[in-house]
């Protein structure tokens, strides 16, 4: 049973740094996505301090959205930044809470750390529209030769616990949840920032390889 938590890390000042490091992948979020967001009801999953969804109705405005996260603290920065937008973040457990009849929903980085893939795919379900889509963006899974590397390395500083999925794993749940399921290499055809070497991507090639190869957007659509 899934439960609130403060921040999602234990180390919550790199949870100041995600909308910086993030806003290149939200771009590219955005400019993949063939939507008319004009009346739409959009869902962010696992928004932690809202910087998606509040790139997303700065490019492309929607009539309303919503946001929910388990972190309790970033939910309430969320709530400071949104200004006029229509957007309301939520702390929850269950993405009912948000209401339903979403047109489209999203996470970045989110789905490798469900560990009930099953009923995640469930509760997408309940709350999209008929013909509605999830669009779910994520390079941690046992398929990426860094995931063996990373998963030890992120569930040490990690308030929840860190699952190991494969590509098939989560495909699967949708598919079996009654979802047409369809996955892109995320940014095979874009320019990648080489950024300095990290723990997690030691030298240029890691990056060029996990942005075009591991780094995957799945396309979960249900039907009419």
């Amino acid at each position: 049973m899934l439960q609130l938590i403060d921040t999602w890390s234990t180390r919550p000042d790199e949870e100041d740094h995600m909308t910086e490091e993030h806003s290149a992948i939200w771009r590219e979020m955005i400019r993949a996505v063939d939507h008319d967001f004009t009346g739409a009801r959009v869902l962010d999953v696992g928004c932690n301090q809202g910087g998606f969804l509040r790139m997303l109705f700065d490019s492309k405005p929607f009539a309303s959205g919503v946001g929910v996260d388990l972190a309790r603290k970033a939910v309430a920065l969320a709530e400071q930044r949104k200004g006029s937008r229509p957007i309301q973040y939520l702390a929850a457990t269950r993405l009912a809470e948000a209401g339903c009849n979403f047109d489209v929903a999203f996470s970045h980085e989110v789905i490798y750390l469900i560990e009930n893939l099953a009923d995640h795919a469930d509760q997408i379900a309940e709350v999209l529209r008929p013909g509605g889509s999830y669009y779910a963006v994520t390079c941690c899974h046992s398929d990426s030769p860094l995931w063996a590397d990373w998963r030890p390395y992120i569930q040490e500083f990690s308030n929840v616990p860190v699952p190991n999925h494969s590509v098939a794993d989560i495909a699967g749940a949708f598919r079996d949840a009654g979802f047409k399921v369809a996955v892109s290499r995320f940014m095979a055809n874009s320019f990648i920032e080489l950024w300095e070497p990290s723990n997690y991507l030691p030298s240029d090639v890691d990056t060029l390889e996990l942005y075009t190869r591991w780094k995957l957007m799945f396309r979960f659509t249900w039907p009419d």
